[in-house]
């Protein structure tokens, strides 16, 4: 397995031979604004360039979107992928999107499996911000709430547990107990909104997972480059947590 680090939640994943694509947010810094409603949105993003150029992201077998978001997925990854690509989400709503976009092979990963080559994965369930709070703030802004995690299993593989966007809940410890995943990848900027509802793991939450998977090592991700994080990776390197690693953009991760 082999985790690349792109930019913000954008990774290429080499997994049972095979090379997935992930939230592929692949604009120029600053070419569009912050988000209404959430912190800093005076400030533009990306707030970085890529590290690598898109031709090279894209050279990839597969792309998984876990939640149509506009820091997750934009047009401009729509123009430079391949419109025959295999390409996977996480509802019948984000597949006719992503369809009437002209992709022709797109699928739904389902809760209880879905295979691809000799790789089976499964959707996993989110709270993108406690969901009592951060839904109806979501759907008041025209965005769309839910989000999934995904879990990668095959023969002779770690098992990966991609969370997603989510704060530490019920639905990850489920996940974690479910499946007992040796990588997890977490995002993990603690971006917020205006009332400071946290959409995706903090530090505290970092903390929280760490200390209930000891045995995992944990990547985190979704860092330095959305306009309304609170949290950055010298935060959480400060944190000292033993089984969290915190890659640079465009580093490999081997395991």
């Amino acid at each position: 397995m082999q985790i690349n680090q792109i930019r913000n939640a954008t990774l290429i994943i080499t997994y049972g031979n095979k090379r997935f694509l992930i939230d592929p947010w692949l604009g120029p810094k600053d070419y569009m604004p912050g988000f209404e409603g959430a912190y800093n949105s005076d400030i533009r993003q990306p707030r970085i360039d890529l590290p690598v150029d898109i031709t090279d992201i894209v050279n990839v077998d597969a792309v998984i979107l876990t939640h149509y978001h506009p820091d997750h997925w934009d047009n401009y990854a729509a123009e430079a992928l391949d419109k025959n690509i295999q390409f996977f989400v996480q509802s019948d709503n984000d597949l006719n999107i992503i369809k009437s976009l002209g992709f022709k092979n797109v699928s739904v990963i389902s809760e209880n499996g879905t295979i691809y080559e000799n790789i089976t994965f499964y959707k996993t369930q989110c709270q993108h911000g406690r969901r009592e709070v951060v839904k109806p703030a979501c759907e008041s802004m025209g965005i769309p709430y839910d989000a999934m995690g995904v879990v990668f299993n095959v023969n002779n593989e770690k098992t990966l547990y991609l969370a997603g966007d989510t704060i530490w809940c019920n639905e990850v410890q489920s996940a974690i107990d479910n499946f007992k995943p040796e990588i997890i990848i977490v995002n993990a900027c603690g971006a917020r909104l205006l009332n400071n509802e946290r959409l995706i793991m903090d530090t505290e939450d970092l903390k929280a997972i760490s200390a209930y998977t000891k045995s995992s090592t944990i990547v985190a991700s979704h860092l330095d480059t959305v306009s309304h994080l609170t949290v950055t990776r010298d935060d959480i390197k400060k944190l000292q947590l033993d089984n969290v690693v915190i890659p640079e953009n465009n580093e490999i991760l081997n395991f």
